[in-house]
């Protein structure tokens, strides 16, 4: 049985101004109280009531205090670019930013990690191939090495610490660059604003559940991830298909 959202505490939404967090909030800011994070509290113009605190990700001190009094905590904050160096950006804001998340919510009793992971962790695969949850990583770059340490640590902390983790691999997030780059295999990788928050909310109220990987992506008509035992799993039923939802006659 999911939970109900009322009854769900404080969620703290990290990298909360980017273009993951913003959807949210526009779809879910509602439903939940917030604890918005992210480096300069500035980038908050309209926070529409929300708490706003500066996180400095890297730092375990400040991820603890950011946890405190939290029930669920969406990680989203991390460097996406698939060629960022691995010791100017990667190792701060991928690896110890995401060690310090978990270690910290761990610590202040949160319920649940939510880890958006992404779909370079599997793009060694063929591009024919339809990609099972279980399947061994296949990362191509070294941001895609980094989620891949991240799907590790939700792993750890889920089995050997108790704390309930939810991966999801987001696919191509509906953004500018989506747009003007759309041929099918971007399109089967396309998940649009709308499906991504509600995927999020889901994982957020999704009762019973000590670890799972999910797959963050829209019914599109062919899909590069297979997002069947997501739907299973946590009901996670999409609504847009980047085929038609971007005008394609791929």
């Amino acid at each position: 049985m999911a939970a109900n959202a009322s009854t769900i505490g404080r969620i703290l939404l990290t990298g909360a101004a980017g273009r993951i967090g913003t959807a949210f909030r526009e779809y879910n800011g509602a439903r939940y109280q917030l604890r918005l994070a992210d480096r300069d509290s500035h980038l908050f113009a309209d926070p529409s009531g929300h708490e706003v605190v500066e996180l400095e990700a890297a730092d375990l001190g400040s991820c603890q205090a950011a946890c405190k009094g939290v029930d669920v905590v969406i990680h989203l904050a991390a460097d996406p670019s698939p060629t960022a160096d691995f010791y100017d950006s990667l190792l701060e804001n991928n690896i110890k930013a995401t060690y310090n998340i978990f270690r910290a919510a761990k610590d202040q009793g949160c319920r649940r990690v939510i880890f958006a992971s992404s779909i370079r962790v599997v793009e060694g695969y063929p591009q024919s191939t339809p990609i099972l949850p279980d399947v061994p990583l296949r990362p191509v770059d070294m941001y895609g090495v980094s989620k891949c340490f991240g799907e590790a640590v939700a792993y750890y902390f889920a089995i050997s610490e108790a704390l309930s983790s939810i991966v999801i691999r987001i696919g191509a997030f509906e953004a500018d660059w989506v747009r003007r780059n759309r041929d099918s295999a971007m399109l089967s990788r396309f998940v649009s604003r709308r499906d991504l928050s509600y995927l999020l909310a889901q994982c957020v109220e999704a009762a019973d559940i000590p670890f799972a990987i999910v797959h963050g992506l829209s019914d599109n008509r062919f899909k590069r991830l297979d997002i069947s035992s997501t739907t299973e799993l946590i009901g996670y039923e999409p609504l847009d298909d980047g085929f038609q939802f971007l005008g394609a006659n791929t």
